[in-house]
């Protein structure tokens, strides 16, 4: 029962998958920082208050509704989409395109990992010579 828990402690994905959760804790506070402390006294300076949370407060009875607050969430999730795609999903995507080009091309790299595509195109050739010679 050890050995399965360490096994599964010590591959490759979970490894990575903690490693991406401080990252994004970490990447968490500076979108915050920069949100709170730069967007939100300037569009709070546009509607003459203090800061987005105090902004566009619409009273209701004993309570407020913080419209303010809730464009603050918003702005910080869009600013947070705008890094993920333009940092991760962008490059990403363009890295791939430019290996399947090269791939559909012909052109291998040195340094690339054999796959099992690869593997299999070669037992299919060598199964298609060796029904030519027979």
């Amino acid at each position: 029962m050890l050995k399965g828990f360490k096994d599964f402690i010590m591959r490759g994905n979970v490894i990575d998958l903690a490693v991406a959760v401080v990252v994004g804790a970490a990447f968490t506070a500076v979108v915050n920082s920069i949100v709170e402390n730069v967007f939100n006294p300037l569009i709070g300076a546009l509607f003459q208050a203090d800061d987005l949370k105090n902004a566009l407060d619409i009273p209701v009875g004993d309570a407020e509704i913080k419209l303010g607050a809730v464009l603050g969430a918003v702005i910080t999730f869009l600013i947070v989409a705008a890094v993920v795609y333009f940092v991760f999903v962008l490059p990403i995507n363009t890295m791939k395109k430019h290996a399947e080009a090269k791939r559909k091309a012909g052109i291998v790299e040195e340094e690339a990992p054999v796959t099992e595509i690869d593997v299999l195109t070669e037992i299919r050739d060598l199964l298609a010579r060796n029904s030519l010679k027979q």
